[in-house]
């Protein structure tokens, strides 16, 4: 087990009263394998995102990593260490090339990078589509698909086990959206990655190697 939210809450004060967007919330997440968090605009599937990825923290309950709480490993050097996170609008930096953009997350974390990071960069476009050609552009010059597609290589950079995905397809057009889950399928099954994306679809969750349901605050898990 690479993951594990255990008894997690997190919930608004409002007065005396809470009103809780995730409840008793317990998981389970391997290597190897590609999840699918699934649920309606407002089920706290983003929140539930945002606290395995340590963007925010739980009222009560604990996030795990390799067995250790991420709040003992230290919120910042998990996130720049431990875990590659995919966003729904990309979040790239559009002064900066593609390559550029991949080679960013290289320069801040502690994982043992191979001296030429720009070899490095170049080949994991390369691996997702991105040709050197497109990878010299600017990133504001790509397509959303293509720009999916730095994002995915730039969260791949710093060599982690883990990859966290919030509704990465939501942007793109269907034909586009499979190839990106086709991606997120062959790291978890070639590359032994763990695989966790948020989203809204049907047809990606049924994709998955295990779907997780979020409603009303509760989670469920399907086998």
């Amino acid at each position: 087990m690479l993951l594990q939210a255990k008894d997690v809450n997190y919930y608004y004060q409002d007065g005396e009263s809470r009103r809780y967007i995730l409840k008793d919330t317990n998981a389970q997440f391997d290597k190897g394998k590609f999840y699918a968090i699934l649920g309606q605009s407002g089920s706290g599937k983003t929140t539930f995102l945002s606290l395995l990825s340590a963007l925010d923290s739980p009222k009560s309950g604990s996030i795990l990593f390799d067995n250790v709480d991420i709040k003992q490993l230290g919120y910042e050097k998990y996130r720049r260490n431990k875990i590659g996170i995919i966003f729904q609008s990309y979040n790239l930096i559009p002064t900066l090339t593609a390559v550029e953009n991949v080679l960013v997350p290289m320069s801040i974390t502690e994982n043992e990078i191979p001296a030429d990071r720009l070899t490095v960069a170049y080949n994991l476009l390369d691996y997702i589509g991105i040709v050197k050609s497109k990878a010299d552009r600017y990133v504001n010059k790509l397509s959303g698909g293509e720009q999916q597609r730095v994002a995915i290589a730039r969260a791949l950079a710093t060599n982690v086990e883990l990859i966290l995905a919030d509704e990465p397809t939501g942007n793109l057009d269907e034909e586009m959206e499979q190839e990106i889950v086709d991606i997120f399928k062959k790291l978890a099954h070639e590359h032994n990655k763990c695989v966790i994306v948020v989203t809204h679809s049907n047809e990606i969750a049924e994709q998955a190697d295990q779907i997780l349901t979020l409603k009303k605050g509760l989670l469920t898990v399907h086998e």
